[in-house]
């Protein structure tokens, strides 16, 4: 059974080792877990619905706290402390395109806003209903998961939009194929839910970022159907699948999409790299990008994320073993773990794996084999689960992320890291902050920052202490040219920073967008962009 107030299968757990223990009350101090309200009270203090129930919609109280929230730092204090906030009057599940239709033209006559859900796992805000007089309906779309035609010859895939990622690489892979989009949230979130947040899997150089996947659809809004023809191009004017792309359920519900699939790789490595230094690194992760070297993945962290996350694993063997070996050949502190993905046919990784070590090699990285690689590799969609047993150990842990060109990469990770110690000293509450580059571009990367501190006993003070910090880090993204959103979308977070990105100008065309296809303003209102009003 999937957790109500947390990440994933409640029967799966990520136990700390000792070692890891003892790394943070060092680094954090000891920090006290703290009793979280228990699921009954939540449900009995719930406001009653507004809506009645019917064969398709359920106002059961469980299926709407299930439907409140997702995966963010704010959302898991407010489910942790009892204090939820709105929830969702109603959740519909329907079956088919049909039924979606069905329940678009009930919002229309009843005046309701609908939130389309695909796996909750929303760090942003994109599935919390806001507070009004409105009725809110939660459409997810878990039971339409389904495989809907394959095209071999010109290997495209038409699913149901519904399907989470071990669905998609299921069904595919009866047949030899494979999506290859694997973001860390894979295990519950879906297919829909990807394209409408413009979604980045962790193996983006070798499979390519969603856009590159999303080939067409169906998605039904409150005007009609509107049919996303599968063309392998066309200059026919603007690309609609391009504003689906990213539309946070502004302008419907994405019922099916069709996507690129490739045969599955016949052979997969994953290799742990040492680096001197960060700068090191970046400038490997930059030639390997430009060079058009095909990898499937580089991870590179900073010296301080490679520490964490070699005492957090639980390996003090594999990290004795490594200094000894990195101290002896010179690379001592400082030293940037980077993991290294090469992906592909068995007659392509050779000459693959030669190149991509010989630009390795030219800045000074030293290869430890795939021990560590393979150790991420297992590890990959287990360890969200960390995120349970570090709250149930006192501590609170979010990410930050965007993206710059490699002209300004290293000043605006300065930047940010900056503003995040200037948030935690004016509070004299300590952080173990780190970061990484996660996706590389032959233009610039992907940065994240990752924050873990001590939680308060009073969770207003554990929000507002993410407030501030989310709030400096934002201007301080956008002062230094970067993206607010590299990867999760805009929703809710995010959303006060769109105009400095797209302009006012450019805001108001989403909004003229979403009008024409949702006239009444019913889908999703108040997430991605900011509505005239609020400008």
């Amino acid at each position: 059974m999937r957790r109500w107030n947390g990440w994933g299968d409640s029967t799966v757990d990520y136990p700390l080792p000792s070692g890891a223990i003892t790394y943070l009350v060092g680094a954090l101090g000891a920090s006290e877990p703290h009793v979280d309200a228990r699921i009954e009270t939540v449900l009995a203090n719930l406001a009653p619905s507004r809506l009645q129930a019917t064969t398709l919609i359920s106002t059961n109280p469980l299926d709407r706290l299930l439907h409140a929230r997702g995966q963010s730092l704010p959302d898991w204090i407010a489910l942790r402390s009892g204090n939820i906030g709105p929830v969702p009057d109603g959740v519909v599940y329907p079956q088919t395109g049909e039924q979606v239709r069905e329940i678009l033209n009930y919002a229309a006559r009843v005046g309701a806003h609908l939130i389309p859900y695909g796996g909750g796992t929303s760090v942003v805000g994109h599935i919390n209903p806001r507070e009004g007089a409105v009725p809110v309906l939660t459409l997810d779309l878990g039971k339409m998961n389904h495989m809907l035609d394959l095209d071999t010859s010109s290997r495209l895939a038409r699913f149901e939009a519904g399907v989470a990622g071990p669905g998609i690489e299921q069904q595919l892979k009866k047949h030899g194929f494979t999506l290859g989009h694997f973001p860390q949230s894979w295990e519950y979130s879906t297919l829909g839910g990807w394209i409408a947040t413009r979604s980045t899997g962790q193996q983006s150089c070798y499979y390519g970022r969603i856009e590159a996947l999303f080939a067409g659809g169906l998605l039904e809004t409150p005007q009609g159907t509107v049919p996303l023809r599968s063309y392998p191009a066309s200059a026919a004017g603007p690309d609609l699948r391009q504003a689906v792309l990213g539309s946070e359920g502004r302008l419907g519900v994405i019922t099916e999409a069709t996507v690129r699939i490739r045969p599955l790789p016949e052979r997969e490595s994953f290799y742990g790299i040492f680096f001197p230094t960060w700068g090191h690194g970046v400038k490997a992760s930059r030639v390997i990008a430009q060079e058009q070297i095909p990898v499937s993945m580089i991870r590179l962290s900073d010296s301080e994320e490679t520490v964490t996350t070699l005492a957090l694993a639980g390996m003090p063997r594999l990290k004795g073993m490594a200094d000894v070996l990195l101290g002896a050949l010179g690379l001592k502190e400082g030293r940037c773990l980077m993991i290294l993905g090469l992906t592909g046919s068995r007659a392509a990784f050779p000459p693959i794996a030669d190149s991509a070590f010989e630009v390795v090699r030219a800045h000074g990285g030293i290869s430890t084999g795939s021990l560590i690689g393979n150790q991420w590799r297992r590890s990959r969609f287990r360890s969200p689960y960390l995120r349970n047993t570090l709250w149930e150990r006192g501590y609170a842990l979010d990410t930050i992320e965007t993206a710059s060109p490699w002209s300004s990469l290293e000043a605006l990770r300065l930047a940010m890291l900056a503003a995040v110690d200037q948030c935690f000293q004016s509070v004299g509450v300590p952080v173990l902050r780190f970061s990484h580059i996660s996706h590389v571009y032959r233009d610039g990367a992907s940065l994240y920052l990752t924050l873990l501190y001590p939680r308060s006993e009073d969770p207003e003070d554990t929000l507002s202490i993410w407030q501030d910090v989310k709030r400096a880090t934002s201007n301080t993204i956008i002062t230094n040219q970067g993206t607010i959103s590299h990867q999760h979308g805009i929703g809710i977070d995010h959303r006060d920073y769109l105009i400095a990105e797209k302009t006012e100008l450019g805001v108001a065309a989403c909004r003229a967008l979403a009008k024409t296809f949702d006239p009444q303003g019913l889908m999703n209102p108040g997430k991605g962009w900011p509505g005239p009003d609020e400008i």
